[in-house]
């Protein structure tokens, strides 16, 4: 049995000539909850389809709990949970009698079946409408239904794509407390949009663009990252910025001329350094007014912001 719950290695996928996924590499210890982060059209959808045996990859490995999802697409199946981003359903069926009939299909077996579906029920927030029928029920109860259904086997490996979408703010928090209350039991890979959602549940991200990995690390090593001191003044422009090179240095300095004569001036602090009181006698004395002096920190927003909008820049 393989080390990694999911292994992914090399991993192509084209349609005719263009390249949705391009030669990417990562892996997924068991029991991680990991959130995977894009654009749209990055390739996060695609490589989860690979995962779990929807889509055949052009070349490259792909692996679940060891599986090969090419030669050995079954057992994948067996060890895997899926949440689509649209879940499908059939309306005119009950909740429950749904959930009894996938149950089934998955091979749960019938004396644990009750329990497995009283489990689900419970941990996905949808005891309420067990009775109901999915095609009376709102957007957001059928993605949890659908959530419920990925958890019905006791997968080793959960696969979510963007399990939030359509959700209110309470479901939305419920949502995530039952992901983040999967993981050490299970392996989850998490798809969103919404990036506060992922700080909230997962520690480790990885940030896929343009068919490859931009960043993969823990959001926990960006509490040790050099800070960025940020200022805004006022004055004329050319004299801020040529200023605020010399105080800069050999460090990197960012000038953003904004509205109402705003200039910001950001530039990384060394480590153990605290620019603020010595930049802000010398703006002052330079007669530059300050509007703002604050240490930003990084956190997933200005990562993300950083690796996606800045790359795809240059």
């Amino acid at each position: 049995m393989s080390d990694h719950a999911i292994r992914v290695d090399e991993l192509v996928k084209k349609y005719g000539p263009v390249v949705a996924v391009d030669r990417i590499n990562f892996s997924v210890a068991p029991g991680e909850l990991v959130g995977f982060l894009g654009p749209n059209g990055a390739g996060k959808s695609t490589t989860m389809r690979i995962l779990t045996t929807f889509m055949p990859a052009t070349s490259g490995i792909a692996q679940v709990c060891g599986h090969d999802v090419m030669e050995n697409p079954m057992a994948v199946r067996q060890n895997i949970g899926y949440l689509p981003e649209s879940v499908p359903l059939y309306p005119e069926m009950r909740v429950e009698e749904y959930l009894l009939y996938r149950a089934k299909l998955k091979g749960v077996d019938r004396t644990n079946r009750r329990k497995r579906l009283e489990e689900s029920l419970e941990k996905c927030r949808v005891k309420e409408v067990r009775r109901r029928l999915l095609g009376t029920l709102s957007k957001g109860y059928r993605q949890r239904i659908g959530l419920a259904d990925a958890m019905l086997a006791d997968p080793k490996v959960l696969i979510l794509d963007e399990p939030t979408s359509g959700l209110d703010p309470i479901q939305i928090r419920e949502t995530l407390a039952a992901i983040k209350s999967f993981a050490g039991s299970h392996t989850v890979l998490l798809s969103t949009h919404i990036l506060s959602e992922v700080e909230a549940i997962c520690d480790r991200v990885i940030i896929i663009n343009r068919g490859s990995i931009w960043w993969d690390g823990r959001l926990s090593s960006l509490a040790s990252e050099i800070p960025t001191l940020v200022m805004d003044l006022t004055g004329p422009e050319p004299a801020i910025s040529d200023w605020f090179k010399k105080v800069a240095g050999t460090r990197p300095a960012n000038i953003i001329p904004g509205e109402e004569g705003i200039v910001r001036c950001e530039v990384e602090q060394s480590a153990g350094d605290d620019l603020r009181e010595t930049l802000a006698k010398q703006a002052v004395e330079r007669g530059f007014g300050l509007r703002r002096l604050d240490i930003r920190r990084k956190n997933l927003d200005t990562l993300y912001s950083e690796v996606v909008l800045r790359r795809s820049a240059s």
